[in-house]
C-alpha cells in the first residue's frame, strides 16, 4: 500500500483492484445514531473534516452535532453512522459485568466497538493485524477520551499470540471466519482466557462443506473461503479462510473448557449463516 492509498483512502488503490465508486457523503446533518463523543465536540468544523481526510477511515461516528467522524468506505458500504455501543456489547456487558475486567478485543478495526468495551468499563487491549487499524483505533479511541492498550499482532501467527496478555474475557467478532487455521487460533486464545467470549462468526453448514483438514491429529471439516489478502480491509490476510461446521466450533470450545453456549442470533446472511454466541466456562 503506498503513501497515496493512505492519503487518499476511499479510491481504487485499497479495493485490491475491484471498481468501487468513490465515498461521497455529507460532512454533517446526520438525524440518526449521535454519540457523545468527548474531545471531538469541541473540533471545530475545519479540523474534523482535515481529521476526517488524513487517514484512511473506512466507518464513522455522528457526534451530538450530527457531523460525521471517520467516512464510509464506498458507496454502498458503511453509509450511515456507526452504533455505539452495538448491541452485542450490551450483551456481553450484561451476561460478563465488564467492569473492572480485562478484555481482549481481536480485530478492533477502527475502534468502534473499542470504545464501547471501555464505556462499559472493562481494561481494553485491542489488537488487529493492519496498522493502519491500529492507529486509527488509536487515534478514536483517545478523541472520545478513553485510551486502551493497541497494537499490531496476526492473530495467525503463533509468535504474535504470545505477546498477547492473559484477560477475563474476549470481543470476537467478525474475525474467525476470515482465518485460515481457526482452530489453532482458538486453542492459543482459549490457553489466555479465563471467563469467556464473545464470539460472533460465519459457519459452514454440512452441505457447503468442501475440504478437512489436521489439527493436533484431529479432522475438520470446512468450507473453502476464498480470501483477497492484506491489502483488502474487509478480507482476511491471506489467500483463503476456514468455515467451521457450527457443531465442530461448540465441540472445540468445551475440549478448551467452554462448555456454556449461548446462542444470541443465528441468521442467514448474504454470505452465509452467521452466529452471535456468548461463550463461558
Amino acid at each position: 500500500m503506498d503513501l497515496k492509498s493512505l492519503i487518499q483512502p476511499n479510491t481504487e488503490a485499497n479495493t485490491a483492484g475491484k471498481v468501487r465508486e468513490p465515498a461521497s457523503v455529507p460532512f454533517d446533518g446526520f438525524t440518526e445514531r449521535r454519540v457523545p463523543s468527548g474531545h471531538v465536540e469541541a473540533l471545530a468544523d475545519d479540523d474534523l473534516q482535515r481529521l476526517n481526510d488524513m487517514l484512511p477511515w473506512m466507518c464513522f461516528t455522528a457526534d451530538t452535532r450530527g457531523r460525521r467522524f471517520g467516512n464510509i468506505a464506498w458507496k454502498g458500504k458503511r453509509e450511515t453512522p456507526q452504533v455505539v455501543p452495538d448491541k452485542r456489547i450490551l450483551e456481553m456487558n450484561r451476561a460478563f459485568n465488564l467492569s473492572g475486567r480485562s478484555v481482549l478485543e481481536v480485530g478492533c478495526f477502527e475502534g468502534v466497538h473499542t470504545i464501547a468495551l471501555a464505556q462499559c468499563g472493562a481494561d481494553v487491549t485491542a489488537v488487529d493485524s493492519r496498522i493502519e487499524n491500529v492507529v486509527k483505533t488509536l487515534v478514536r479511541c483517545n478523541l472520545f477520551g478513553h485510551k486502551p492498550t493497541s497494537f499490531v499482532c496476526d492473530i495467525e501467527r503463533a509468535e504474535d499470540m504470545v505477546r498477547l496478555p492473559r484477560v477475563d474475557f474476549v470481543h470476537h467478532v467478525g474475525v474467525l471466519y476470515h482465518l485460515k487455521d481457526p482452530v489453532a487460533h482458538l486453542k492459543r486464545l482459549g490457553a489466555l482466557t479465563s471467563g469467556g467470549f464473545l464470539l460472533d462468526t460465519h459457519y459452514a453448514t454440512p452441505e457447503m462443506v468442501d475440504k478437512s483438514y489436521q489439527v493436533d491429529g484431529q479432522d475438520y471439516r470446512y468450507f473453502h473461503y476464498k480470501e483477497k489478502g492484506r491489502d483488502e480491509v474487509f478480507s482476511g490476510m491471506y489467500d483463503h479462510a476456514k468455515w467451521l461446521l457450527l457443531d465442530d466450533l461448540k465441540a472445540l470450545l468445551a475440549g478448551l473448557g467452554f462448555p456454556r453456549f449461548v446462542m444470541l442470533a443465528d441468521e442467514q446472511q448474504r454470505n452465509g449463516p452467521r452466529f452471535t454466541a456468548l461463550v463461558s466456562r
